[in-house]
């Protein structure tokens, strides 16, 4: 079609004052008209470039993890073609650059509930779980591995995934989940805070005061933000350096039989005295908001999803990136274990020390010193919440923008996120600080609340992760799916060991019990919806030998 150029139309721009200006902003939309007109139908290099930058227009209308302006360029990446895997050899230099997005996701493995439980399993069980420690630590490095692989491979976080591959219904119940996971998880983050500041305040700052001045940190990552990605990736470095220092230096103190510390780590060993620490120590492992967070914080490096080459060398440098900083989170969850095993294993008090006690009953057994070892808990237990608190507050962004696609700016949705946790946590403080005992209570509901969510991240990470319609080549293959549903299906069943015997103990009337039973059939419904949408080999088995439950199922 031969038209004639839109110049020809113009107005002379000697045309003066506001109808010169009016005639210009006319001859522009003309322009833009006359150029979707002569769109031809064939797609041509340049209408295909056009098509494309439309697309991505579009695609700038909706909620992206990072905006291109905040990513990390990689210098010499590989500039491969759409069709090549070949990657280059391995750099150093390319590391460091991938370095920061596995150091966020594992303080999830160090916040204050993970070390209550490390040193509930000192106290009780001594060195004899320290096995357990380190093979729950390999499955969260795998659950991990596959949230990074899908972020990179897809461009997209799992929150995004979930809400275009599940029925809005199922969408908005897998959203409330995970708020509730995170909820539960910041309560748990800010009280540790709290209790830290009480202690390092020698008791004059009260447990409210400590949640307050930790929900500031909201400020302090809005802040953080404003000056890039590196920035707050330095401040967790010097954060976790502060734990793995003040548990170190615990550790040192501590003394423990390194013998026995050896034999725990590679003797299997369990009795049933120690099973409800063992279920406890599995099920700190696997935090559902990590598993979200993960998948959304390794788009803060450009990789271009439809570059195969640049895939393939991004989830290489994040497989190693993320086996080092899990590798720290362990060594630090270990100084703990032992340090509690040495100095409480076999007493009176070893059933009774908790996260609100351990400072006191550490100072009773290894005294004042140089630096009172009261203080040096303080301190890595200060920086284990506030970390992980900003970090929850990360991950809240990532699930409320992903799930329901809002397009907010970054500082409110951090407010909403922030007050969401804060509000229930200031009252939880308020009600919960009459004595030790009703703090412990609140602290096993709040870890049932995180246990009986962890299907929800997992199941849709591994339906989405084997899907080629959403990971093309990068689908993982059929040993390792296998592995993957093994390792979901022994954390969910430990954790329904520990449901179980939780209602089981706690349950009491008929109203409440028929509250619980007709929540749990609930429950069980939704998490075999899950499985059936997933068409995987767990529910073809659970097809094929339970038909009566299954047989009037579809997928």
């Amino acid at each position: 079609m031969n038209s004639p150029p839109p110049q020809q139309h113009a107005v002379p721009i000697s045309t003066p004052g506001l109808e010169s200006q009016q005639l210009q902003s006319r001859e522009q939309e003309d322009r833009e008209e006359e150029s979707h007109r002569l769109l031809p139908s064939s797609a041509s290099p340049s209408s295909e470039s056009a098509l494309i930058k439309s697309g991505e227009n579009i695609a700038d209308d909706e909620e992206a993890a990072y905006e291109s302006r905040e990513k990390i360029l990689i210098e010499d990446f590989e500039l491969d073609s759409p069709t090549c895997s070949t990657v280059p050899p391995f750099s150093f230099k390319k590391l460091w650059l991938f370095t920061g997005p596995g150091f966020l996701m594992s303080i999830a493995f160090l916040d204050p509930g993970n070390l209550e439980g490390d040193l509930q399993a000192g106290a009780i069980a001594g060195y004899s779980l320290l096995w357990l420690l380190m093979w729950a630590t390999a499955m969260g490095l795998l659950i991990q591995l596959l949230s990074a692989r899908i972020g990179v491979a897809t461009g997209r976080h799992l929150a995004e995934l979930c809400r275009e591959e599940y029925p809005f219904w199922a969408g908005i119940v897998l959203w409330i989940m995970a708020e509730l996971a995170l909820i539960g998880a910041d309560i748990q983050e800010v009280i540790g805070s709290a209790i830290a500041i009480q202690i390092l305040s020698r008791g004059f700052l009260p447990l409210w005061a400590g949640v307050l001045i930790t929900a500031s940190d909201c400020f302090v990552f809005l802040l953080l933000e404003n000056y890039g990605v590196r920035k707050l990736e330095a401040v967790f470095a010097v954060l976790i350096s502060t734990m793995a220092l003040s548990f170190a230096w615990m550790f040192a103190d501590a003394k423990p039989n390194k013998t026995e510390l050896l034999i725990g780590l590679l003797i299997p060993k369990l009795s049933s005295r120690t099973i409800r620490q063992a279920v406890g120590v599995v099920g700190c492992v696997i935090m559902p908001h990590n598993v979200f967070l993960h998948s959304a914080l390794v788009q803060s490096r450009q990789v271009d999803p439809k570059k195969k080459g640049q895939v393939q060398e991004a989830i290489n440098y994040y497989s190693i990136e993320c086996t080092a900083a899990l590798l720290v989170s362990f060594m630090i969850n270990l100084f703990v274990t032992a340090v509690f095993a040495k100095g409480f294993y076999g007493t009176k008090q070893a059933n009774s020390i908790g996260l609100v006690n351990a400072g006191q009953y550490l100072e009773e057994k290894y005294g004042g010193g140089f630096f009172p070892i009261l203080y040096i808990w303080g301190i890595g237990l200060l920086a284990a919440g506030q970390s992980s608190t900003i970090t929850g507050t990360y991950a809240g962004q990532f699930i409320m923008g992903g799930f329901l696609n809002l397009r907010l700016k970054k500082s409110l949705r951090a407010l909403i996120t922030r007050s969401c946790a804060i509000i229930p946590t200031i009252i939880v403080a308020l009600v919960f600080n009459k004595s030790e005992s009703s703090l412990d209570v609140l602290n096993e509901w709040l870890n049932v609340l995180q246990s009986v969510q962890i299907p929800f991240a997992l199941i849709p990470l591994l339906t989405l992760v084997s899907k080629e319609q959403v990971m093309g080549v990068f689908k993982i293959g059929p040993t390792l799916q296998r592995a993957a549903w093994t390792v979901a299906a022994l954390v969910i069943v430990i954790n329904g060991y520990l449901l179980f015997h939780f209602f089981l103990s706690e349950v009491d009337g008929f109203l409440f019990g028929l509250f619980v039973s007709v929540w749990t059939a609930a429950y069980v419904a939704f998490v075999m919806y899950l499985i059936s949408h997933s068409n995987s080999e767990i529910w073809d088995w659970l097809s094929r030998f339970v038909p009566n439950i299954f047989a009037s199922s579809g997928n």
